[in-house]
């Protein structure tokens, strides 16, 4: 592992998205980004799926050999809210991202530029306002796959820092033990973990991955409530039957020991800061390097197809 620049200040951003709203929900991603840049974060995360939204509890009208008008209308609103990549947006968290002068890391739902499919995506900027990551979920989730396409460019990017490699799995992506394994070995050691995600076991799952790769983890939850999704959807029978609060959140900062660095933080907007010591990560791997001394090549290998 190269040397690592020692302190790191970082922010999660645990927040709402303007839902269903891509313009409006950039607009809110460059405030938080400038507020966290004058609080002196050097890296700045942002939950799965952040623009426009993640549509919890809607099938889109999807049942199984069916759907159905309603379904359709509601999607094309998601479909039109989809970010383009490279586009307006983008160029907006870039420009945001160069005056904060720090990394910014932010889902998204993808809308391919040649076809029509939407995928669930993970961007890094650098603090030059250049985008020099995208990763694709792999899988989606359950009736997610109803929306988004499975991940199909190159699977495991990694960002180069001066704290070391960074890179992301998104959600459930972090149950997959292979996905894991592919960033140990890219020697991460700030792990990104977007999700929507705020159940009591998540907590355990992002706890044993800090452990099991000796790097921070980033866990970026979003914040979100029934009565911020807009009227104008045809499914309201869908949202009414969801809880006060949809999404609790549960954002906070895991030490490579397995340690928090900042409690997780429930019920609420809010950006997270932690002052990390990147000492800790080849400090942790001393008796146990999982794709190093650990990792007994001669008996175990992992074969990743990057293309």
């Amino acid at each position: 592992m190269k040397d690592l620049k020692k302190d790191l200040r970082a922010a999660i951003a645990q927040a709402a998205p303007v839902m269903f709203d891509k313009k409006a929900t950039t607009e809110k991603a460059v405030k938080l980004i400038a507020e966290a840049g004058k609080n002196g974060a050097e890296l700045i995360v942002f939950p799965e799926s952040f623009i426009p939204c993640y549509p919890y509890g809607l099938t889109f009208g999807f049942t199984v050999g069916s759907r159905n008008k309603d379904g359709r209308t509601d999607w094309k609103v998601y479909y039109d809210n989809s970010v383009v990549v490279p586009g307006e947006e983008t160029d907006m968290i870039g420009k945001a991202a160069k005056e904060a002068g720090a990394y910014v890391s932010i889902g998204i739902t993808e809308r391919d530029a040649t076809n029509s499919t939407l995928y669930c995506t993970n961007l890094i900027f650098s603090p030059e306002g250049e985008l020099i990551y995208r990763h694709r979920k792999l899988k989606p989730t359950g009736t997610e796959r109803c929306i988004w396409g499975d991940g199909n460019k190159g699977a495991f990017p990694i960002a180069e820092t001066p704290w070391g490699n960074m890179g992301s799995l998104i959600c459930w992506e972090n149950y997959m033990p292979l996905a894991r394994a592919a960033l140990y070995e890219k020697g991460v050691a700030l792990y990104l973990a977007p999700c929507t995600n705020d159940n009591p076991e998540w907590q355990d799952t992002v706890k044993h991955i800090a452990i099991e790769g000796h790097c921070y983890v980033l866990n970026c939850d979003m914040y979100f409530t029934r009565d911020m999704y807009p009227d104008s959807l045809k499914s309201q029978n869908e949202i009414s039957v969801l809880p006060d609060t949809v999404c609790r959140g549960g954002s906070c900062f895991v030490d490579p020991y397995g340690h928090y660095v900042t409690e997780p933080v429930w019920d609420k907007e809010e950006i997270i800061y932690a002052d990390l010591d990147m000492d800790n990560v080849p400090s942790s791997h001393m008796e146990f390097d999982g794709a190093g001394h650990y990792s007994r090549p001669d008996v175990l290998e992992l074969i990743i197809h990057e293309d």
